[in-house]
């Protein structure tokens, strides 16, 4: 079951998605060329949203944790995709230590890490997970909801090589974020480590994501001759802001203001009827924390104490100083009358599959990376990369085709981003 818009397929996307089919060649080849230039993410997720009228990226995550929420039968493609990373990375590699989040107990999140040893494995690895967490001194085999198990065993490190007992890997790979900040253990490593330390949420703001995606949206917008409004949200930031003691308001206040004004010139141009928003959200962090849904600035100084005490602190109780204020890109997907949006997977520089995120207590107008959300996995039936050039532009493979594209710009823009934070 591929779900659909709900939404007459018509206006602006349509047209874009025309754009995207009529120059595919030249899509390609662009991508092409710039992969030539810029060193790829190991793997990558990108959220998008999909409004009918814009289709555009509003998070891009460098240690993604659904791997488990793929279609089963895009693993080939998966194995294949890290066979390419990895041949780029490490030519040589044969061992590989994986490490994951602290989250021993989220059996849903211990499947996707598990799902990527496997990965690894069938791309002719060999594999074992080292945890972070101080009382894992022994190995210990976590049985997994599906029949599986997962074992966790002590790091172990010697001058500047991170390993195992009795086991000396090449490669360490990280599906851990490091929003705690990046542990002893991990730095001066002789090995190579993907993705990189600087790639972790303790140094990585998503505004400086997004500064990138403009540059990349831009670019690929004179390219087809766009207008790069259609793929990419607008932004501002506010620095140490601290919502507890009420000090940054009046920045938020006049930012959102400001951000609220240039989406309702575009909306008036389009003849979008809809009310613009934006989300309000933490510059640095994931799992959906720190993030709230604003329709005018005076709603900012009215929050109340427990709407501030929400907004200050995120994953592993990190404070909030830095804010971005983003356009709100509404989601007219759904599945089942729930408000749905889909979540793009890449390893290299391939789209190895999808899911929907769906939420059923959400609007189309909130964050849906919340708890009470179920993910439904996209079944790609011709792949987000493979459209059909003589279809209709929202026959099914041509919609997961602009998906494809607009996640791979937010995948390029990760790249420049990287190659910023490491210069």
């Amino acid at each position: 079951m591929v779900p659909h818009l709900t939404t007459a397929l018509n206006g602006p996307l349509l047209e874009l998605e025309r754009r995207f089919l009529t120059a595919m060649p030249t899509i390609e080849h662009w991508f092409r060329s710039q992969w030539q230039e810029h060193a790829v993410p190991i793997y990558a997720s990108v959220d998008l949203r999909n409004s009918g009228f814009k289709l555009a990226p509003v998070d891009t995550n460098l240690f993604p944790g659904g791997f488990n929420n793929l279609n089963p039968e895009f693993l080939p493609l998966c194995v294949l995709a890290m066979q390419s990373a990895v041949e780029k990375i490490c030519p040589d590699a044969r061992a590989v230590l994986l490490i994951p989040e602290n989250h021993t107990r989220n059996m849903f999140y211990l499947q996707n890490v598990a799902q990527i040893v496997t990965i690894l494995k069938q791309a002719g690895m060999l594999v074992r997970v080292g945890s972070l967490l101080p009382d894992v001194t022994q190995p210990v085999e976590i049985a997994l909801p599906n029949g599986n198990a997962l074992k966790l065993e002590p790091l172990v490190r010697r001058g500047n090589r991170l390993g195992l007992e009795g086991f000396d890997p090449c490669v360490v790979l990280l599906n851990n974020d490091l929003s705690a900040g990046v542990p002893d253990i991990l730095k001066n490593l002789e090995q190579a480590v993907f993705p990189p330390l600087e790639a972790g949420w303790s140094t990585r703001l998503k505004s400086k994501h997004f500064t990138a995606y403009d540059q990349v949206a831009t670019n690929f917008a004179e390219l087809l001759e766009i207008d790069p409004w259609l793929i990419n949200p607008y932004f501002a930031t506010c620095r140490q802001v601290n919502f507890q003691e009420r000090i940054g308001e009046e920045c938020l206040a006049v930012q959102v203001d400001d951000v609220l004004n240039k989406i309702r010139v575009k909306y008036a141009e389009y003849g979008v009827k809809s009310d613009p928003f934006v989300i309000v959200k933490a510059d640095a962090g994931t799992y959906g924390m720190g993030i709230m849904t604003v329709k005018d600035a005076s709603e900012i100084t009215a929050l109340n104490r427990r709407q501030r005490n929400k907004m200050a602190v995120v994953k592993d109780g990190m404070a909030v100083s830095d804010v971005l204020v983003q356009e709100g890109v509404y989601t007219f997907e759904n599945i089942n009358l729930a408000v749905a949006e889909p979540v793009v997977y890449m390893i290299d520089r391939f789209v190895v599959g999808g899911f929907y995120r769906v939420h059923t207590s959400r609007g189309i107008d909130e964050n849906l990376n919340a708890p009470g959300m179920h993910f439904v996995p996209l079944a790609f039936e011709s792949g987000c990369s493979l459209p059909n050039p003589d279809g209709a532009p929202d026959d099914t493979p041509n919609r997961f085709y602009a998906y494809g594209v607009v996640a791979r710009l937010a995948l390029l823009a990760a790249s420049l981003e990287l190659e910023g934070m490491q210069s």
